[in-house]
């Protein structure tokens, strides 16, 4: 082993400062580990998830982490700067295994030692369980060629893989389901095109959820905004297309969990039309709305995804799919859904287009409220009704958030599923008269990432304003694709466009136009 080296000559009372820190740190004593990190907006911490800058930024992370796993620090290296400064290294061993470092630039002030830099590199695990339910080298081997050829895939725990029994984020219900004998052909169509499934990733329990947090297998990380939720229910997908585990996410999206990671996280993603890709060998949720959807990094492969599974831009023209308005309609009251800073970021987006010659055009929408409680009941009954039976059979398996919600779903009557199918009905019917063929410009979730410290009550604003967005697709049964063009000081929020039914490959065209025309460096 290494021996300590520069302890004997650090600076008086910095190593009782390091070894408080590190006591502190054990017992998950926040308020002492804040005191521990400089005040202000210049204080650092990074870590293999990202950077974080600033004491309140460090500070939420903090709150939010649920403590560190247990080490002990086996080496300490001090490398004195000033008599006020210095560079403590210290190498850590986790008595679960494995070795990490922490390197931190210590300053003394009138108040004591403090840490204004820090970076952590923790021990590297086989398997990120908050990413992945299971993975492989690869999991199942794609054709030797074909336009996907060697891209890896991160495939939702909804789809059916042959060899290996379906999760949907329910440890419990993992426990009981039978191994499946096929694979559902939406993996099957990224395989024939030549890509490997890479592994099966997380979701929230049953995909009833947009928020990324699962509380059996933990949060996946957000890399783009360092403490923040990915964005559910695809999160799984979301996180190893980020992290750059995988190159495409293949998901699913209900109320919006295709839209929101992929906004939350800074992705390409699209919703395809409800019933363009087969989806047995599918776990569903509401089977009015459920679509089959992928997340990229970049445009050119969630085309190739798409026409993929799809088929090309010319077999779609022989059937008569719909070709895409290439004018574009904004509502104002859908816009207001959005927060102060992503509002702005989509207005000066929409403004570019304008400038660039592409006509949009301002239009009404059916009552937002209106729509979202027709969309949320009919999900809820349907929700109810696949997964129901088990859950009744099940009381203690799932979380207290998506049980509640499960709870509430239970108690809608026969007459309340009329009501809200002709709802659903009549919203869509008004909803295609005033677009008028125009493909309709919106905000692809209220804001930037939530951190995963927030409170409960910011959290539900949070979700009511985004599911108001994300069920207007929902209730057309359109294709709907964000695009990744607004950079607030709080994360990535993505622009969504939504198309008639059966546009999806002319959506994705449409959207490289616009993602050329919009303006550069936010």
């Amino acid at each position: 082993m290494t021996a300590d080296t520069g302890i004997s000559t650090a600076p008086h009372g910095l190593m009782d400062a390091v070894r408080a820190y590190e006591a502190a740190l054990m017992a998950d004593d926040v308020a002492r580990l804040d005191a521990f990190f400089e005040p202000g907006s210049e204080t650092l911490r990074g870590d293999a998830s990202g950077l974080l800058v600033g004491h309140e930024r460090i500070a939420a992370f903090r709150r939010s982490r649920g403590g560190t796993p247990a080490r002990s620090i086996v080496e300490t290296h001090v490398r004195t700067l000033t008599p006020e400064s210095a560079v403590v290294v210290t190498v850590s061993e986790a008595h679960g295994g494995g070795r990490g470092q922490q390197t931190q630039l210590w300053r003394r002030s009138e108040s004591g030692w403090a840490i204004a830099v820090a970076h952590v590199t923790a021990p590297a695990p086989a398997i990120d369980r908050r990413v992945w339910r299971t993975v492989g080298t690869p999991l199942v081997r794609g054709s030797a060629t074909g336009s996907l050829a060697r891209l890896r895939v991160a495939v939702k725990d909804l789809f059916a893989v042959a060899g290996h029994p379906i999760g949907a984020g329910v440890p419990a219900y993992l426990d009981g389901a039978a191994v499946e004998s096929g694979t559902a052909p939406a993996v099957v169509a990224l395989l024939e095109a030549g890509a490997d499934v890479s592994g099966i990733a997380q979701t929230d329990e049953f995909a009833y959820s947009i928020a990324g947090r699962n509380p059996h297998y933990g949060t996946p990380p957000n890399p783009a905004v360092v403490g923040g939720i990915p964005g559910g229910s695809s999160n799984g997908p979301a996180s190893a297309v980020a992290l750059g585990h995988a190159d495409i996410g293949l998901g699913t999206d209900t109320g919006g969990s295709l839209r929101v990671p992929a906004s939350y996280s800074g992705l390409w993603g699209i919703r395809t039309t409800h019933g363009a890709i087969d989806r047995s060998g599918l776990l569903p949720l509401a089977e009015s709305f459920d679509t089959v959807g992928w997340l990229t990094r970049d445009l050119e492969t969630l085309m190739l995804a798409a026409r993929a599974t799809l088929g090309d831009v010319a077999a779609r023209e022989a059937t008569s799919a719909p070709r895409v308005s290439r004018t574009l309609a904004v509502s104002p009251a859908l816009l207001a859904l959005a927060d102060p800073a992503s509002r702005a970021g989509v207005a000066a987006v929409i403004d570019a287009w304008t400038a660039a010659g592409i006509t949009v055009d301002e239009i009404d929408v059916p009552d937002v409220d209106g729509m979202f409680e027709a969309f949320r009941t009919v999900q809820g009954i349907e929700a109810w009704r696949t997964h129901g039976a088990w859950i009744a059979d099940h009381p203690r398996a799932l979380g207290a958030e998506i049980s509640a919600r499960f709870a509430w779903a239970s108690r809608f009557s026969s007459a309340d599923e009329v009501r809200g199918r002709d709802d659903v009905a009549s919203y869509r019917a008004e909803l295609d008269e005033r677009l008028a063929g125009r493909t309709l410009v919106l905000p692809s979730a209220s804001s930037a990432a939530p951190l995963a410290s927030a409170t409960p009550d910011e959290n539900e604003v949070t979700r009511a304003g985004t599911l108001r967005l994300t069920c207007v697709a929902g209730i057309l049964g359109a294709p709907a694709v964000s695009m990744p063009l607004v950079e607030t000081e709080s994360g990535p929020v993505g622009v969504c466009v939504v198309g008639p039914r059966s546009s999806d490959l002319d959506l994705l065209e449409f959207a490289r136009e616009l993602a050329n025309a919009a303006p550069r460096g936010r």
